[in-house]
């Protein structure tokens, strides 16, 4: 397998281009908007930019379609017989799959997927060849030869991705919970704080870490959320179930149980991520801060696993919080007093 064609150039569809580019793929480009399918192009995400989808597809030994869910749907049947014999292999990265797997019944070769990774941003300008590392993609049975799964697979783990295994049914529902019930959370609560003046200008790092999805392409989204309205609003009955409980709590002064919930979650989110600590210093508002802390960083040695920026309120210096495996802390702080930064108390 060495040729590819990417439908829909956006975001997620110019990144799989560019990882499988540098895997040694030649990429046929296509998108009904051919002012994105120029900027994929340019910006060397396909390597050619097909006239019609027809023509990206032909010779193609894989197909990705990359735009939203009922663009797959329309456009899956149009691909059977598109070339002798089975075809090429097809998958879609879709972000909900039970009227994706639906269209694909009796297609050939069809392994439906979804990589759970993603930007605010949309359009191919934002999209990365690392844009998968280190991110699960989800590749669904519903339909699909032992082959075609080895195969897609083996194309997911070669842009940096885990391959996890599961139908379009507990797909959808993981998701509802995990990926869609916490955009329309962070939604809601925006529109809430950006009703009263005073409650926004409060708003900090915690308030902005927890709403950041709330920036994401709507059109994407609502394409998403109605196509799995179904356990989408499951979710969120069950989430308001838990609010109403909580609201209870707080009403009737009931702390024991307050603190139960709170230490529940705590114990559960701190579960999911790798121990780390922190290491948080000051930035000043002059050039050359982040290269300083560049330099402490290599210096030091350690294993950098995430930063949070928290500005200033009027732009320029502000808090910057370093997270790194266990153990390391002291010698970052050496590190970076020894280059002049002032070192917060945790």
């Amino acid at each position: 397998m060495s040729r590819a064609a990417v439908l829909g150039t956006g975001l997620i569809g110019a990144s799989v281009g560019i990882g499988l580019r540098a895997a040694g793929w030649t990429v046929a480009g296509w998108d009904p908007d051919s002012a994105a399918l120029g900027r994929a192009r340019s910006m060397g995400a396909v390597s050619v930019a097909a006239d019609s989808l027809e023509d990206a597809v032909a010779g193609s030994d894989l197909v990705v379609l990359a735009g939203p869910v009922e663009a797959i749907v329309e456009t899956i049947p149009r691909l059977t017989g598109t070339a002798p014999g089975a075809g090429p292999l097809v998958t879609d990265v879709a972000g909900v799959k039970m009227p994706v797997v639906f269209a694909a019944e009796g297609h050939p070769r069809f392994v439906a997927g979804h990589p759970m990774a993603g930007r605010e941003t949309s359009g191919p300008d934002g999209a990365s060849g690392s844009m998968f590392y280190g991110a699960t993609w989800v590749l669904c049975t519903d339909g699909a030869s032992p082959e075609d799964l080895e195969r897609m697979h083996q194309i997911v783990e070669s842009l940096g991705a885990h391959a996890v295994l599961m139908s379009a049914a507990e797909h959808d529902r993981a998701v509802a919970a995990a990926s869609h019930l916490p955009q329309i959370a962070a939604a809601a609560l925006v529109e809430l704080v950006g009703e009263d003046a005073a409650a926004l200008g409060l708003a900090a790092g915690g308030f902005r870490d927890l709403t950041r999805v709330a920036m994401s392409d709507p059109s994407w989204w609502v394409d998403v959320l109605v196509g799995n309205r179904r356990e989408v609003v499951t979710a969120l009955r069950r989430f308001a179930e838990r609010l109403e409980g909580l609201a209870t709590e707080v009403e009737g002064g009931l702390k024991p149980e307050i603190a139960d919930r709170m230490s529940n979650a705590r114990a559960i989110r701190r579960s999911m991520a790798a121990p780390v600590e922190t290491v948080s210093i000051l930035l000043e508002d002059r050039p050359g801060q982040m290269a300083r802390v560049g330099h402490s960083l290599s210096e030091s040695g350690v294993d950098l696993r995430d930063l949070q920026l928290r500005h200033a309120v009027h732009g320029g210096g502000g808090v910057l919080t370093l997270s790194v495996r266990s153990g390391e802390a002291s010698k970052l702080r050496a590190a970076l007093s020894g280059d002049g930064f002032t070192i917060l108390s945790p």
